[in-house]
């Protein structure tokens, strides 16, 4: 029998605690743990979620205005968070506020080209993408796709601060030779940044679904194997092989496209459906996170 991903992430812990000690590990607000663990909890509702978001003036803030933004497009303002709650649904408020978190504790490494309100563009869309494609696949587990999805390569720049000459030289390789950076890192470290991200949500404490999304995402040929049981994680790596916000081309387009066939039975008409979607979604939440928009809508990308 296979061992597990998280099984799989146990074993080079040692090797990443190298990496990823104490001193290095930023702390997640606890309103943002306290939403995750709310939401993993049927019975919680819009006054529970509203009492951690409350008790962070800060946050409490962000959401009202993400609640009263242009995307949800309410005719008058909402005045309190419990109300927002209500009509704008629990899981997009916790999302969001993971978001506003993850982004608000994540240091800028200052490496090379790397820009890393670029990595929370491309994010964004892939977490809309799985979503999306959860949804349309009629998965359960659609929104926790969003968050596993959001979170992926949240431990790029960690790792980029700390091994810069080893990145440099996988940046490097990457272009020189056209592979994926998982692969390289699998072969330099031992280890791959969905293994340090899973190892981060872990410090975080964050469910163990979030955790086992993350660290699956790079494993995209197992979780098909792996038929449909697997198929939200499944979703969760395909949206990682999306052409980066900041590309003109899109290097992984065969293997996505090939993995979409797998996976589903969807046509390329409904594809893009799912694509026109996420396009206008990417468009209405990019400026509430104060994010540009992409170089190409994925659509673009069919075209071509």
């Amino acid at each position: 029998m296979k061992p597990s991903a998280l099984q799989n992430m146990t074993t080079i812990t040692t090797q990443l605690e190298d990496v990823f000690h104490a001193d290095v590990l930023p702390a997640l607000p606890h309103s943002a743990i306290t939403l995750l663990q709310l939401s993993q909890n049927p019975e919680s509702g819009p006054a529970d979620f509203s009492k951690p978001i409350e008790a962070d003036p800060g946050l409490m803030g962000q959401v009202l205005k993400f609640v009263n933004s242009s995307y949800f497009g309410f005719s008058r303002e909402i005045m309190s968070v419990q109300q927002g709650l209500t009509l704008v649904g629990t899981r997009a408020v916790t999302n969001f506020a993971l978001w506003n978190a993850v982004f608000s504790v994540m240091p800028n490494p200052k490496f090379g080209p790397f820009d890393l309100k670029a990595l929370w563009q491309d994010s964004l869309r892939r977490a809309l993408f799985a979503r999306e494609l959860g949804h349309t696949l009629k998965l359960e587990n659609a929104e926790d796709l969003f968050a596993g999805a959001l979170l992926q390569d949240m431990a790029i720049p960690l790792l980029l601060k700390e091994l810069p000459e080893q990145y440099k030289i996988l940046v490097e390789r990457r272009a020189e030779e056209g592979r994926r950076l998982s692969g390289l890192e699998k072969e330099i470290f031992g280890w791959d940044h969905a293994d340090a991200s899973a190892m981060l949500a872990q410090q975080w404490n964050l469910p163990e679904e979030f955790v086992a999304l993350i660290a699956q995402h790079t494993k995209l040929d197992e979780l098909l194997e792996s038929g449909p049981e697997k198929q939200g994680p499944a979703c969760v790596a395909l949206a990682s092989l999306l052409p980066s916000c900041s590309d003109d081309g899109w290097d992984e387009y065969r293997m996505f496209i090939s993995g979409f066939s797998e996976l589903t039975d969807l046509t390329p008409d409904v594809l893009r459906e799912v694509f026109q979607t996420v396009d206008a979604d990417t468009t209405e939440f990019a400026p509430i996170l104060s994010l540009p928009l992409p170089k190409r809508t994925l659509v673009d990308y069919l075209q071509d």
